[in-house]
């Protein structure tokens, strides 16, 4: 039997391995212990779509944005539930690694990072739509002005 990424189970890094593999997607850790991805560089206007839980200490093991349309869909199974702080922008939270099948959440996190980086600021895709060399010298030129910004308003 050949194999299929679909049987693997769920997990952090089964999620970070789709993620990743998404036009754009970089990856932050906030909050201590949650891994966020985001459709575009977070210092250039990107957005984040899915987050997971990295230590098992927050609700839920992973949350996505889903959009409007599957928001109520997805509220009606069982262990999905609003995420606490997102709801109004359309995030649900999975209870566990389980509640939804892996191809299922492939697809959902396909369809999140689509429906985040449509809406991304005009200038965002502009740098995401340089060469790889020119759009990695901007990304870096951004956050070194961002850390001295931070840096002076510290001092």
């Amino acid at each position: 039997m050949p194999f299929s990424s679909y049987t693997l189970p769920m997990d952090n890094e089964r999620i970070r391995e789709i993620c990743m593999a998404l036009p754009h997607a970089a990856e932050t850790l906030n909050w201590g212990h949650h891994l966020v991805y985001w459709a575009g560089d977070r210092d250039i206007g990107g957005k984040m779509f899915a987050m997971t839980d990295l230590d098992g200490s927050g609700t839920g093991v992973f949350w996505f944005h889903c959009g409007a349309e599957r928001f109520y869909e997805l509220l009606e199974m069982e262990g999905i539930i609003a995420s606490p702080h997102l709801a109004r922008a359309h995030w649900v939270t999975a209870l566990r690694w389980d509640v939804l099948r892996p191809r299922q959440v492939e697809e959902e996190l396909r369809l999140a990072h689509s429906l985040i980086f449509e809406r991304l600021p005009k200038r965002t895709k502009a740098i995401l739509a340089l060469p790889e060399k020119e759009r990695a010298k901007v990304i870096r030129e951004r956050k070194k002005m961002l850390a001295e910004r931070a840096k002076l308003k510290e001092a």
